[in-house]
């Protein structure tokens, strides 16, 4: 058995194809440019793979997840230029004719890296997954499931109270401003300082600034759903940065509650090379081939 997973990021897509152990068999990676080239690139590629029993897309967004909804699959509201109202499950679907389980990236992520714990016997059954990149969301899986109703959440969109240092930046979130995305997003250094991300020392200020804007996000989280365990990926994360982000969450939780160390808490992720996602993908397509086959 074989399986697919499709990456599809605001920067690029990684597409990948697996074994029924998860082991990865072959990935490529593209740049995201307009959809209708990105899709061709992606069907070309799982053309490749005809023996595909299902695949599994975990997509930037905001998607719609809703299967009742009548654009369920599409790209909705995003900042993505030229990407809003697209039509990205039915694209793919067409074309390639397998099984295809829909999600966001995140969630994908989330679930690479809660399987990950679940075959480590860590005892975690919930898991909050934060990616800091060229944009910031979140997944929740909780005993398995992810969470929401009406749509996924948006937690790279809450509010946050702004650093005192940091008043003047307005943030660079088209819908909001100052938003967690606003505020820590790759594209943020850029906006405030002039240099990517990369080219900015770690004794520059900004650093500070973002990790106290990111720990807000890991105290909310954690006040409304206890997780776990709260993993942080992306290009604008790395260990150094992140022992800056558990120190001003030490503060602003002030011993209210315990969470354990910290350490274990506020991490990495565990699943090597950027691979969270299509580990995930893997087994979600994988449950939904089982779904069909009991059906």
């Amino acid at each position: 058995m074989q399986f697919g997973s499709i990456e599809a990021g605001g920067t690029k897509f990684v597409c990948a194809v697996g074994d029924e152990q998860h082991n990865l068999i072959d990935k490529m990676t593209f740049p995201t440019t307009d959809p209708e080239p990105t899709f061709q690139r992606t069907i070309d590629y799982f053309r490749q793979f005809p023996d595909i029993d299902a695949i599994s897309i975990s997509s930037f967004g905001p998607i719609e997840i809703r299967p009742e909804a009548p654009n369920y699959g599409y790209v909705t509201n995003t900042p993505k230029p030229n990407w809003s109202n697209v039509d990205f499950l039915g694209t793919i679907k067409a074309a390639l004719n397998v099984p295809i389980y829909w999600t966001t990236d995140v969630n994908g992520s989330a679930y690479g890296e809660f399987k990950v714990e679940e075959a480590a016997h860590s005892n975690i059954k919930s898991l909050a997954y934060y990616t800091i990149g060229t944009g910031v969301g979140a997944g929740f899986v909780l005993n398995g499931q992810f969470l929401g109703d009406q749509g996924h959440p948006e937690m790279g969109h809450v509010r946050l109270k702004r650093h005192p240092h940091d008043l003047d930046f307005k943030g660079i979130c088209p819908f909001h401003g100052d938003c967690l995305e606003g505020l820590v997003a790759g594209p943020t250094f850029e906006a405030r300082l002039g240099q990517k991300g990369q080219d900015v020392p770690f004794d520059n200020e900004v650093w500070e600034i973002m990790a106290y804007y990111i720990a807000q996000a890991a105290l909310q989280v954690t006040l409304m759903l206890r997780p776990g365990k709260i993993v942080f990926g992306g290009g604008v994360t790395s260990e150094r940065f992140l022992e800056v982000v558990r120190r001003h969450f030490n503060s602003l939780m002030n011993n209210y509650l315990d969470v354990g160390d910290l350490q274990d808490y506020l991490t990495l992720p565990r699943v090597p090379d950027n691979g969270s996602a299509t580990l995930g993908n893997f087994y979600l397509a994988e449950s939904l081939y089982n779904q069909l086959q009991e059906s």
